[in-house]
């Protein structure tokens, strides 16, 4: 058998570029954490306004990821890469200089647009820049940490450079990065596209983003407001446009993603691994920065220096997926990393103080690393070479789409223990009883016995609330455990992408 030709220097090179936006991309999701409190006070915007600034972009990136994988097949992945680098840069200086609540979220949405570009061109040029299954494995790795790792590195970040700049500086801080890609690009990234110039399927990307947008904003809704009918009307348009993009991709000549490929269990489990481990680390990141800051008392810079350790976890888990992945069956290895995924979150969930909770959080990275390296390896060997952005768009579709639901998930069951727990002050405001930010608001108008049994009470309801999201969530991770070691239990070590239900090697 050929042995496949390895990487060379300039191919390593190459992948660090690929990392770069990579990580913008996804700390983009949080840096807006940290400046939320200087960007509402000179925009002022409305309740409405600041929840469509906080979440568009997440939106416009989880209903765009597939078609731009895709788009990516057809005209050339490093071409669409740099025409995204322009994107993200130009909507960077607009959410810089926004004047309104109205042009931040333009901007916001164009970034979105741009990022969606950025991130499966990325993934999918590793496909053909490492050819060798080891340092591809390596290469994956790499680009899990980076593309995790850039939700924790976001709100350091920004708390360093609010420290001494004004909010636009979170974005303009893109620049510099994207005009490296621009000018490096071009000298040590290979083009790489569908070879056989397929039709691209517009009615596929069509149906996807109404899908995808539908239920995210589904799940998004249903955190602040419940099952409530913009919640339902939301759903039931995702849902129908779901089974439409299904009925049109199995009828269609190019389709945006090969539905037959789900007929290997190998990619099923690991796209539900990738959304699992997804959920729990955005729905714990949600959590988390709440639980420093306002029980705790940590400003946003140093509760983010405090969680900084989660991102040695993500490259712990990352670096041992790749060593033992030629000694260590994938069904084995994935479900260790599911296991230990829970047993961080069990760690998380029966904690009172600051660093037993850090300690488990680093331990859920430690296994989302692990299990995120393993799912995109075998998601991106499954398919053909001439699909690897519709597979790429396929693994960070399913990673943000697990994020949305992470949110709302654990997000709604931690605010319902919460509020449950608030009962017995009905005295203290609704601002105080719908969350614990707000209790910590109305007790610094409040005498200083009254607002110690307030802020005691509310410390107390949220920190339940955190306990029962984090057991939920080790629930989750343990009941897919058992689907990752019956999926994958056919798959020898070393596997990168099966094959008519046989392990094959690229």
């Amino acid at each position: 058998m050929r042995t496949p030709p390895r990487a060379t220097g300039r191919t390593w090179l190459g992948l660090a570029l690929l990392l770069i936006p990579a990580l913008l991309v996804s700390m983009d999701l949080s840096v807006l954490f940290v400046a939320a409190p200087a960007i509402s006070r000179d925009l002022d915007p409305t309740g409405t306004q600041w929840l469509w600034m906080m979440d568009v972009y997440g939106f416009v990136l989880a209903g765009l990821l597939l078609t731009m994988g895709a788009l990516g097949d057809r005209i050339g992945r490093k071409r669409l890469l740099l025409g995204g680098a322009v994107a993200f840069g130009a909507a960077s200086v607009l959410l810089a200089l926004a004047p309104t609540p109205e042009l931040f979220i333009v901007g916001r949405a164009l970034l979105g647009v741009g990022g969606a570009t950025l991130a499966p061109s990325t993934f999918s040029l590793i496909r053909a820049m490492f050819t060798d299954p080891g340092q591809r494995r390596a290469a994956i790795g790499l680009w899990t940490v980076a593309f995790t790792g850039g939700a924790v590195i976001g709100p350091i970040i920004g708390g360093v450079l609010l420290e001494f700049l004004p909010w636009g500086s979170v974005f303009l801080i893109n620049l510099p990065f994207m005009l490296v890609l621009l000018l490096v690009a071009p000298l040590l990234l290979p083009e790489s596209r569908n070879p056989s110039g397929a039709a691209f399927d517009l009615v596929g990307a069509a149906t996807s983003l109404v899908a995808i947008l539908g239920l995210v904003h589904a799940a998004k809704r249903l955190v602040g407001h419940g099952p409530d009918a913009p919640a339902l009307t939301a759903f039931a348009i995702g849902t129908a446009a779901l089974v439409a993009f299904v009925v049109c991709q199995r009828g269609a000549r190019n389709p945006l993603v090969d539905l037959s490929l789900f007929i290997r269990p190998a990619l099923t489990a690991s796209v539900t691994s990738n959304a699992v481990v997804s959920f729990a680390a955005a729905g714990l990141g949600l959590l988390t920065f709440t639980f420093l800051q306002v029980v705790h008392g940590l400003s946003p810079l140093v509760a983010a220096l405090y969680a900084l350790p989660t991102i040695l976890g993500t490259a712990l888990g990352a670096t041992l997926a790749g060593v033992l992945a030629d000694r260590v069956r994938p069904a084995v290895l994935m479900a260790l990393g599911l296991a230990t995924g829970a047993t961080g979150f069990t760690v998380v969930g029966l904690s009172d103080g600051v660093l037993p909770f850090l300690a488990g959080y680093v331990v859920v990275t430690l296994g989302i690393g692990a299990v995120a390296t393993l799912a995109n390896t075998l998601i991106l060997a499954t398919a053909p070479p001439e699909r690897a952005g519709a597979a790429a768009g396929l693994s960070e579709t399913s990673t943000e789409l697990g994020a949305a639901l992470g949110i709302a998930t654990l997000g709604t069951i931690a605010t319902s223990v919460y509020r449950s727990g608030m009962r017995e002050l009905p005295e203290a405001g609704e601002a105080a009883r719908e969350t614990v930010a707000g209790a910590a608001t109305t007790a610094a108008h409040l005498p200083a016995a009254e607002a110690r049994t307030l802020l005691d009470t509310a410390f107390v309801a949220y920190s339940t609330g955190v306990t029962a999201a984090a057991l939920s969530g080790a629930a989750v991770l343990a009941a897919v455990t058992l689907l990752a070691l019956v999926a994958l239990r056919n798959l020898p070590a070393g596997s990168e992408a099966p094959e008519r239900g046989e392990p094959v090697r690229p």
